[in-house]
Parts: structure tokens; sequence; C-alpha cells
């Protein structure tokens, strides 16, 4: 069953902007969009006071007041950037996905913690309140999976509904996987992406304790995610959710929606090494990125671009500018959007494949800011601090998490 997979529509809420038009025109312009954290008072204790937060949210148009007390903050940024990805591609409106064809039509859309701040909150009421205060709705309202819930039951939505949860690769998995699952027959429309919201005492100071955060630029919080430069010194939280439309490509034709990509090819691996950092022989990176160019039928040269994980910690960039290097060469194009929005978690996969996929249409290749003094063993183009208009027809998305488990996305020009 050779069954291609497009892109319809897609939507984000991120650090830099409350939907994609506004994120990508600060993307392009090398806008940060970490500062001082505002969701709780970090200057007291810990190690870390910045983070990537989600400005001037409101959900209201897509959210009602009741229905979002009932949510944890990282279901109501995943339920916005659905309802953009949703309207992009027509599937929005009332009566829009008819009841006979539900069943064939999706969600996959995952997080890589979920409701962490709600769990913090919630026990803080049981400990000084008591268990009779505790919400009825604390249990629906922290579930990752009820991201994907809440989609199907909003937009009807009746055939596979799944949620992955994979650290920080999670949503380039739920991606990937979507597409497999409209690759199989096993739906013609998928619902796809993640949403992560954990800037709360609990997380800063976690990360805190393993040191994966930046810590040294808290007076300079634009300055801190600078991945590849030699004075990073480990990555900033970030907030925000995305989602994409995956649709079976005659379908998409055959209903007349604009086709934004073709997902063309999914790679996975997992490094069997260590709980938290790479393996630095960067095999399992190859794998993922190598199997996905196979799935996708073409050679690493015919890749313009790739969007790196690059969190901006010390031993990860570097591992995998080598595994970049070691598939494509040395004159492959490379950005780290993490540089402006920070590390999304287990949203990054799907941000970071909306903002490649805008990139190749555009063809304008975002900047790595914070890029002035290049890493000694960081060897590749990393589109230092400016925006570069290049013409591609293929790029590469890379997402790895905790655990070592990797995902690599090929998105091309649909033909």
């Amino acid at each position: 069953m050779n069954r291609r997979v497009v892109v319809t529509g897609m939507g984000v809420v991120s650090p830099l902007g409350n939907n994609m038009a506004d994120t990508w025109s600060a993307m392009k312009q090398g806008k940060s969009g970490i500062s001082t954290i505002t969701a709780f008072d970090a200057s007291e204790g810990y190690s870390c006071t910045i983070a990537g937060e989600v400005k001037n949210f409101d959900a209201s148009a897509v959210i009602t007041p009741k229905d979002a007390k009932r949510m944890d903050r990282f279901i109501q940024l995943g339920l916005v950037a659905t309802h953009e990805a949703l309207e992009q591609a027509g599937l929005a409106g009332e009566g829009a996905i008819k009841e006979e064809d539900s069943y064939r039509y999706g969600t996959a859309l995952g997080s890589g913690i979920g409701g962490f701040p709600l769990i913090e909150e919630t026990h803080k009421t049981l400990m000084e309140k008591g268990p009779r205060r505790v919400s009825p709705f604390f249990i629906p309202a922290i579930l990752v999976n009820l991201i994907s819930g809440h989609v199907s039951m909003r937009y009807n939505t009746r055939g596979p509904n799944i949620s992955h949860v994979s650290a920080c690769a999670t949503s380039a998995h739920a991606l990937g996987e979507a597409a497999e699952m409209i690759r199989r027959g096993a739906a013609d429309v998928m619902v796809a992406g993640g949403a992560e919201s954990t800037v709360c005492p609990l997380a800063i100071a976690g990360f805190g304790a393993m040191r994966a955060l930046s810590t040294g630029y808290n007076d300079s919080p634009e300055k801190a995610s600078r991945p590849f430069d030699k004075d990073r010194d480990g990555f900033v939280l970030g907030e925000g959710a995305a989602t994409l439309i995956l649709e079976e490509y005659e379908h998409a034709k055959a209903r007349g929606a604009t086709i934004l990509a073709e997902l063309k090819g999914y790679g996975l691996s997992g490094d069997a090494y260590h709980l938290s950092s790479p393996d630095p022989d960067h095999k399992g990176s190859e794998a993922a990125m190598r199997m996905a160019l196979q799935q996708a039928g073409i050679d690493a040269s015919e890749v313009g671009y790739v969007n790196a994980h690059a969190t901006s910690t010390p031993a990860g960039d570097e591992i995998e500018s080598k595994a970049i290097e070691s598939v494509f060469g040395p004159n492959v194009l490379v950005s780290a959007t993490k540089s402006m929005s920070g590390h999304l978690l287990g949203a990054a996969g799907g941000f970071e494949a909306a903002i490649s996929i805008m990139a190749m249409r555009e063809g304008i290749l975002p900047p790595t800011i914070n890029l002035d003094n290049l890493s000694e063993s960081c060897n590749l183009d990393y589109i230092a601090n400016t925006a570069r208009e290049v013409k591609v027809d293929n790029i590469l998305s890379n997402s790895f998490g905790f655990g070592g488990t990797n995902a690599a996305l090929v998105f091309g020009k649909a033909e």
C-alpha cells in the first residue's frame, strides 16, 4: 500500500507568539522568547531564573472559562494550537468532519511530562487543606492522553486516539507514528503533535538539580540559549504546543485542501547508553536520520537543511553536530531554533517540524542566535545569528530525548 502523507494544516503556541504567523515572523528576525520567569518567584534559591514562557496567552476563543478550569495549562496550549491547525486545513468548523467519515480521522497528541504544575499545586492543596479539597477534575486535567481526548470530542475524530510520551522526542514520534497509521490505512487524517507547560517550581528545581539548565545568563535571558557556542551552559526550559494535520495525499486532493509539505520519511532509534546523556559515538542518532532518509527514498545530498535538536548543552550539541556531519557531510545548512524558543520538551519536535516546513516553503532558513564563538568541535554552517534566504526541497528535523530515544523526520515539497 503506497499511501503518501502530506501536511494540510499547522498551528503553534510558543514563547515567540501565540500562533504560527507571529512565531514565524519573530523567528525570521532572530528574536528571543526567553525572559525572567513570571509563573512564580524564582529569585530565591533557584539556580536558574529564566524560561521561555508563552506570553499573554488567551484561550477564550477556543476554550470556555469553565472548561479551562478543568484542564492543566498544557492541554489548553495544545487545544489552541490544534484549533489553528484544523482551521488552516478547513476542518475546524461544525460539521467539517462528517459522522460517516469520522472513523477515518484520528488524533495523536502527546506530552513529555503532562500536568506537572497542577500536580504540584494539588499536592499543596492536599497537604494544607485535606483530601476533600482536591478537585474531582484533577486526574483528567493532568493526563497526557486528554489532549487527544478533548480534540476527539470537540472535532468528532473517532479514528485512532492515542498519545505518545517519549520525553523531548514526544511530538516527533507522534508525527511519525501518525504518518505510519495513514500509510497502513488505519486513518486518512491524523491530528498530531504535542504540548508542554512545566515552568513551575518543582520542574525548575528538578532540572536544576540535574545541572541541565543554563545558570550563567540569569541577568541576560535572551543570551542564555546558545547552541554550538563555546559558552553554552545548559538548556532553557520552554513551554508551548504544536499540531500538524497529516493527511493521505489523494484524500487531501479530493477535498481541495492546500498541501503545505509531504512527510516523506520517519526514523527512530535508541542509544541504549545513559539516562540523560547522548551516546558519544552518535550511532543512535545517525541511525534515526538514515532510516528517515531511506523511507523518504532520497539521498542525504538532497536534504538542504537540518533543524537540529541542539538544546545548548555542552555535550549534546557537539555529539549531534558530529552525527549530522557523518550523515550529510560538512556542507549541509543547520540551525538550532531552540536558541530563540528555549526547549519545549515534548512539544519541541512538532514545533521544530512546523518551523522547518515554513522555512522550506518560504525559502528562508531561521538562524541560530547567540552563536558568537563557535565551539571547536562543531564544524558545520549553523546559519549564525541572521536568517538566510536559501531555497531547499527537502529538510530533516531531529528530536532526541532522555533515555536515549531518537526521532528524525524528513519533509519535502509535495509534487
